[in-house]
């Protein structure tokens, strides 16, 4: 049992901004005019489109198939029909297009027939393969396959429920957690089983008094042992390496995951869809959002998965001076290049921005090497090093300061005095090694491939003279063995039998074989032909005949050599 708290390295501790959208409750929004569901809800795995244009779908009905390890299934969010399958913009900062089911509502909200699934009397298995159907991802914002996250039910002591939210003016798991506590709770003992942790503990940073008590009030009421810890709000606390630093103690290293130190963490929102997935059979469409900024309105909103944003945006009524949206926090997230991108299941918070709220920053100036982006790193990095390398396009030497132990918290790009965006320059230069990487992959598979055709051409080559060596020492042996029955053929080669050139042997013998094979060929097509057809046909048999004969008879002709004088 957990009992006492640690630290983390760094962190920082920005303006939380929490208030303006915490205060409210959860409302839900308003069916769109479209949904845009997404088959691609993360850049994982995506699913296969399992319905055409013109069919009619139910709330909940499957839509998109899973696809590979990590796939989990989509669903329609209410029902009504499709009226197109088509690549559309995706909410990411490139503003790629993926594949997207359009549903057109009916209004009518019409279920597929669904009913509790009961765990208990099915296999583990079983009930893995039913979240994975049920779509359940990781809501904190990895959108991680829950299944997947599950591992194997065993070797993990310690289960944590991710309330922190550390992220600045995000309030979606606060709402989340003051009213709906119960379910958490439900949902998070239905993945303790699953998972098979002895414990299990709920980290919720300490600027969130309502929700911490409503979550310790739910603890109190489950028979199942839950513990609820107040962390300190200190950003990136919400991280799953540094929650688990501040509630074990334990330390997980880049390339290594909780589970490898028996400790594993999902989101309350995670638990949340678990449970009703579970309890009602329902699959993840839907999720809340937090909208917040420059706004008349803030609050969150329970929003259907494929709600266009710029249909979402209205309901907080953003104020004239809004001059760009942001997807995420003011930490890590990014501002959108569109705004008719859809809601998916890693949609947390949308921020209306202002330059009064976000002044544009200023400009960069060099790095004087002051040491205080290493300071607030989470990670215990070098990130003035890392800058330079990075800029100067030195990235074996940025993997060597562990460039990619960095979480892109933004910590370092917060505190710089010389307002250098340093995550960028981290992000440029990840994006370079992975394109590096992958066009050495391409030439070693393409350099592979022609040296193995290579391989091949020399090989059947190799084959090739083999049989004809075999073929040559079959005819040679079948000769040796004819003994006298060969001295015509070696007459015709010209030499005396038991004496003459092997080659000449061979072509003579191979030159018998032909004429035997001809005179063995019957004319086709001569049945019931005429008395004159078959005289002609007998007058040029007999004429070919004599032809071959007087060829075999006359002498082979002189052939000059340079010695000999030329008539």
């Amino acid at each position: 049992m957990i009992g006492r708290l640690f630290r983390f390295h760094g962190g920082i501790k920005p303006d939380a901004h929490k208030d303006e959208s915490a205060g409210p409750a959860i409302q839900r929004a308003p069916l769109p005019r479209r949904l845009v569901v997404p088959l691609r809800q993360s850049a994982r795995a995506s699913a296969s489109c399992l319905v055409e244009v013109g069919q009619t779908v139910l709330k909940g009905e499957r839509i998109g198939e899973p696809e590979g390890f990590l796939g989990t299934a989509v669903h329609a969010p209410t029902s009504g029909t499709v009226v197109d399958i088509a690549r559309h913009p995706m909410a990411h900062p490139s503003g790629l297009d993926t594949e997207c089911v359009v549903i057109e509502p009916d209004g009518e909200e019409r279920w597929i027939a669904h009913a509790p699934f009961d765990y208990h009397a099915a296999s583990r298995e079983e009930a893995l393969a039913w979240l994975r159907d049920c779509g359940i991802v990781g809501l904190g914002g990895a959108t991680f396959p829950s299944h997947v996250k599950l591992g194997k039910g065993a070797g993990i002591e310690t289960l944590i429920l991710n309330g922190a939210e550390c992220e600045p003016w995000i309030t979606c798991d606060d709402r989340l957690m003051r009213e709906r506590a119960t379910d958490i709770l439900a949902g998070a003992t239905i993945l303790r089983e699953l998972i098979g942790a002895r414990e299990l503990v709920v980290g919720v940073e300490d600027n969130k008094p309502e929700a911490i008590a409503a979550m310790k009030a739910a603890a109190a009421a489950s028979p199942h042992g839950v513990k609820v810890v107040a962390v300190p709000a200190l950003y990136p606390a919400g991280g799953e390496k540094q929650l688990i630093r501040v509630l074990t103690g334990i330390e997980i290293p880049y390339g290594k995951l909780g589970g490898d130190y028996a400790v594993q963490c999902f989101n309350v929102g995670t638990a949340y869809a678990v449970y009703r997935a579970v309890a009602h059979g329902e699959p993840l469409i839907s999720r809340i959002v937090t909208l917040t900024g420059n706004v008349d309105k803030a609050g969150n909103w329970e929003v259907l998965i494929g709600t266009p944003i710029q249909d979402l945006l209205p309901l907080a009524r953003p104020r004239a001076d809004t001059d760009r949206t942001l997807l995420g926090g003011p930490m890590m997230g990014y501002a959108l290049p569109r705004l008719d991108v859809p809601i998916v299941k890693g949609s947390n918070c949308l921020i209306s921005a202002s330059p009064r709220l976000f002044p544009p920053p200023p400009p960069e100036q060099p790095c004087i090497r002051c040491t205080e982006c290493a300071k607030a790193c989470p990670a215990e990095l070098q990130p003035f090093e890392l800058y330079w390398f990075g800029r100067s396009k030195n990235f074996g030497k940025a993997q060597e300061y562990h460039l990619f132990d960095c979480i892109e918290c933004g910590c370092c790009s917060y505190v710089c005095p010389a307002h250098i965006p340093l995550v960028d320059y981290f992000r440029f230069a990840k994006s370079e090694i992975w394109a590096r990487e992958r066009e050495k992959a391409a030439a070693d598979q393409a350099r592979d491939r022609f040296e193995f055709r290579n391989f091949r051409q020399e090989r059947e080559k190799a084959e090739k003279a083999a049989k004809l060596a075999a073929k040559a020492a079959e005819t040679r042996a079948k000769l040796a063995e004819g003994g006298a029955g060969d001295a015509p053929a070696a007459a015709a080669a010209g030499g005396e039998p038991g004496a003459e050139d092997p080659k000449k042997a061979l072509i003579a013998a191979a030159l018998a074989r032909a004429k035997a094979q001809k005179a063995e060929v019957q004319p086709q097509n001569t049945d019931n032909l005429s008395p004159q057809t078959q005289a002609e046909i007998a007058d040029i048999e007999a004429r070919r005949k004599a032809l071959a004969a007087a060829a075999d008879a006359a002498p082979p002709a002189a052939v000059p050599t340079d010695a000999e004088p030329r008539p």
